[in-house]
This record gives structure tokens, C-alpha cells and sequence, in this order.
């Protein structure tokens, strides 16, 4: 029996991994790293930006567009996350103003080669430093194992505001929602009062909404687009999963190139945020489901993916899209009248199947895998309705869901360094 106390755990929990985010987080934090540092300086001319960022952070920023510019990279970022000051407190939605006065600025700055970027010397996964230099001060603030996570603001070595941040492991990492279980989160589901899930219907509108956007717009390779297309031009049949494919690929095809529309990312990723949602709430509307069967579902799946995730890592050398998928995975089995039993059976299924897929930055392609992952949510929710699952000797799925995502876990935490430098060598040198 779910205590009213682990209920509002799992509501706080769901208030604070769920938040609105405007384009990848990865350059947003780098922007917002400069925003900050942007703030707090009294000087109006730019003489020199250093940024120092983690590996994953550079591979994240490489190749994913801006938004509301055509332009990709650490150095832009930055640079336009100084000019973006007044905004700095929006954290995840920091460049929701800009404007082409202050694009081209960038662009400017940039092309004097006044933006350095260095590899940073650390072991964390998310580490942004930046180092402001003007006419008048220098400024260095940094952000680290969270995308919104400040740790310090120096103003001519002056230190102006410090937190302490050690690194975080995943064990002490799980400690802090060490009391999620898969059945409770099941449980909290089917319970909860729809009154406290409003961070979940705002998840549906956000991400509806930019997933209308790739459907009425091309952006990027046009993955949704294309899917809804051929539904209506009768190339693709319009059965659920190729629903769920287009809406949720949409919102990844917007996203990852330059929509000035915000997202509601899960556990930092915006990715995860729509492909946690879209596919429950594709399958809900295609097949006439109530609103509340549906606001339940993408609960589910966002808490699923949410306790997957405490135990993957915040940044990892294997694709996040497919933990959300997972999600979506359970809380499409959910919405189909699927048991525990089912719910955990296409856990298992999604794991055994989408294991392999590696992360090698984000980039306007991620919405191929998007679809992919989304795709095969239904698919495996399907098979978990029909009471079939991939057995615990086969691979890496074990007899319980529980002990394969454990296991799938393990495998980011363990063997993703190696992974991400060969990556992140691969795309630095082309």
C-alpha cells in the first residue's frame, strides 16, 4: 500500500526531473554557463570567452542547431548565453529572446577567434566551466553533474557565490529515490489524484506542441514528417505504431533543428521528455482512450524512465532515447490494460532490443532513432499484451525487469568512457 508520503515523493520527483527546456540541453547549459557569467560582469565589451567542458558536453554541442539560429557548436553558444544576460535565470529557456541583432554578434565575436574552447580535466560526465573577459572585470562560473547545477560565480577572483558539488556516482545518485520501485510507480499510477499530476498534462501540451510543429514544418531530416506523410499518402498503413512514430519523431526533428518552441525534458534531456510521452499519447488518441487513462500512462512511463535513468547516468557513450522509450514502453502496456506482470514483460523487451544503440552526440539525425525507439515501444508493449517476452537467459535481459535494467545500467556505467572517446575522437577528427 503506497503511504501518502512515497506518494508525494513520486509527485516531487516528477516536478523536479520534468522541466521546460528550449532546445538541447547540452548547448543550453553552455549558453546559460555564459548568461550567467554574463550577468554577473559590468563590463559591455567582450575582449575573450574560455569555455572548459566535459567530453560528453562537447560531443552533445557539436552538432545539434541553436535555437532560432542555423548555427551549431560550444563557441556559438557561449557566446550568445553572454548576450542573452538579462535572461539568465531562465536557466533551460535562456535563449528564448534572442533576437538577429544579437545572433549576428555572435557570429562576429566568433569570427575574430575571441572564443577558445578547451577539453576539460575531469572524470565528470557534465562539466561546464566558462571564463568571461571584459573591458573592465573577468568572470568564471561553472556548472556541473546537472545542466542547470551552478556550483560557483569568481568575479576577479573573488569568489561570489560557491556550493560544494562532489562527484556524484550513480550508487549515491540512487540513494536519493531509493524509494522507487517499479511496482510503486505502478501503483502511483493507477492511484494518485489527477490533481497533482499537472506537471504531466503541461508535458503533454509542450510536447504536442512541438511535435505539431515538425508535422507542419520540415526541420532536419524531416523523420515525422515524412512518417505522417505516408500515412496519408497511403505508403505507410496508419496503425499505432507509425503514429507514435511520426508524432514523436516530429518533436525531435523540431527540437534538434532550432525550434524556438520549448519542450518538457525528463531527467535533463529533452529527447527523453518528448519520447517518454509522445508514443503513450499517440497510442491513447489513436485508439479513443479517456484523457485520464492517457495523463496516467505518460506518469508511468516518465517515472520508469526517471528510475531507469538514477542507475544509466546523467550523460552516457549509449543512447538516452531508448531508457524513455522504455518508459513509453511501460505506460503504452499500462494504457492497454496491461498488468505488472505485462508492464515489466515489455521492459524487458525494450532492453533486449534497443541495448546497442550508442549515443554519438545530438544532432538534427537523432529523430531517426527517436523513431526507431518509439516504434518499437509499441511494438514491445504489444508483444507484452500477447503475454510474450525475451527470456532471462537470452543476452543481457535477466529473469526480472528489475535485474535487466540493472544490467543494461551497467553496461553505460562501466563501459561508456572508452566508448565516448573513440566517439568523441571520430567526430573531432573529421
Amino acid at each position: 500500500m503506497l503511504s501518502s508520503e512515497i506518494e508525494d515523493k513520486y509527485i516531487k520527483t516528477l516536478e523536479s526531473k520534468l522541466k521546460p527546456a528550449l532546445g538541447c540541453t547540452e548547448p543550453i547549459a553552455i549558453a546559460l554557463a555564459g548568461a550567467i557569467a554574463g550577468a554577473n560582469s559590468k563590463g559591455d565589451w567582450i575582449k575573450g570567452i574560455t569555455v572548459k567542458a566535459s567530453g560528453n558536453i562537447i560531443k552533445n554541442a557539436m552538432s545539434v542547431i541553436i535555437p532560432g539560429t542555423r548555427d551549431t557548436g560550444v563557441k556559438m553558444a557561449v557566446t550568445l548565453g553572454v548576450l542573452a544576460k538579462n535572461n539568465s535565470k531562465l536557466e533551460l529557456e535562456v535563449l528564448k529572446d534572442i533576437n538577429q541583432e544579437m545572433i549576428h554578434e555572435a557570429k562576429r565575436l566568433v569570427d575574430l577567434g575571441l572564443i577558445e574552447l578547451e577539453l576539460a580535466n575531469t572524470e565528470k560526465k557534465l562539466y561546464i566551466e566558462v571564463e568571461l573577459k571584459t573591458s573592465v572585470d573577468r568572470v568564471r562560473t561553472i556548472i556541473e553533474d546537472g545542466h542547470t547545477n551552478l556550483t560557483l560565480i569568481e568575479v576577479d577572483d573573488q569568489v561570489v557565490f560557491h556550493k560544494d558539488q562532489q562527484v556524484v556516482s550513480s550508487d549515491e545518485s540512487e540513494k536519493n529515490l531509493d524509494f522507487m520501485t517499479l511496482d510503486g510507480i505502478i501503483e502511483f499510477a493507477n492511484k494518485v489524484d489527477l490533481e497533482y499530476l499537472g506537471i504531466i498534462e503541461e508535458a503533454i501540451t509542450m510536447n504536442y506542441a512541438i511535435a505539431n510543429e515538425g508535422l507542419k514544418e520540415t526541420y532536419g531530416l524531416g523523420v515525422g514528417k515524412m512518417a505522417y506523410t505516408g500515412m496519408s499518402d497511403g505508403v505507410l498503413g496508419e496503425g499505432i505504431a507509425n503514429r507514435a512514430i511520426a508524432l514523436t519523431a516530429a518533436g525531435s526533428d523540431a527540437r534538434m533543428a532550432g525550434a524556438m518552441l520549448a519542450c518538457m525534458s525528463n531527467s535533463g534531456s529533452g529527447n527523453q521528455g518528448i519520447t517518454a510521452t509522445m508514443p503513450v499519447v499517440a497510442v491513447g488518441e489513436k485508439l479513443g482512450l479517456d484523457g485520464e487513462k492517457i495523463i496516467r500512462g505518460v506518469a508511468l512511463s516518465n517515472l520508469f524512465s526517471i528510475y531507469i535513468k538514477e542507475r544509466f547516468g546523467i550523460l552516457s557513450a549509449l543512447c538516452g532515447a531508448t531508457v524513455a522509450a522504455t518508459g513509453a514502453s511501460a505506460g503504452i502496456t499500462y494504457i492497454l490494460g496491461g498488468d505488472s506482470k505485462k508492464i515489466k514483460m515489455s521492459v524487458k523487451n525494450m532492453i533486449g532490443n534497443l541495448g546497442g544503440i550508442i549515443c554519438d552526440g545530438a544532432k538534427p539525425g537523432c529523430a531517426l532513432k527517436v523513431a526507431n525507439c518509439a516504434g518499437s515501444a509499441v511494438n514491445s508493449a504489444l508483444l507484452a499484451i500477447k503475454g510474450q517476452e525475451i527470456h532471462g537467459d537470452e543476452g543481457i535481459v535477466a529473469d526480472t525487469a528489475e535485474a535487466t535494467i540493472d544490467n543494461y545500467c551497467r553496461i553505460s556505467r562501466e563501459c561508456s568512457g572508452d566508448l565516448d572517446k573513440v566517439i568523441l575522437d571520430i567526430m573531432v577528427s573529421k
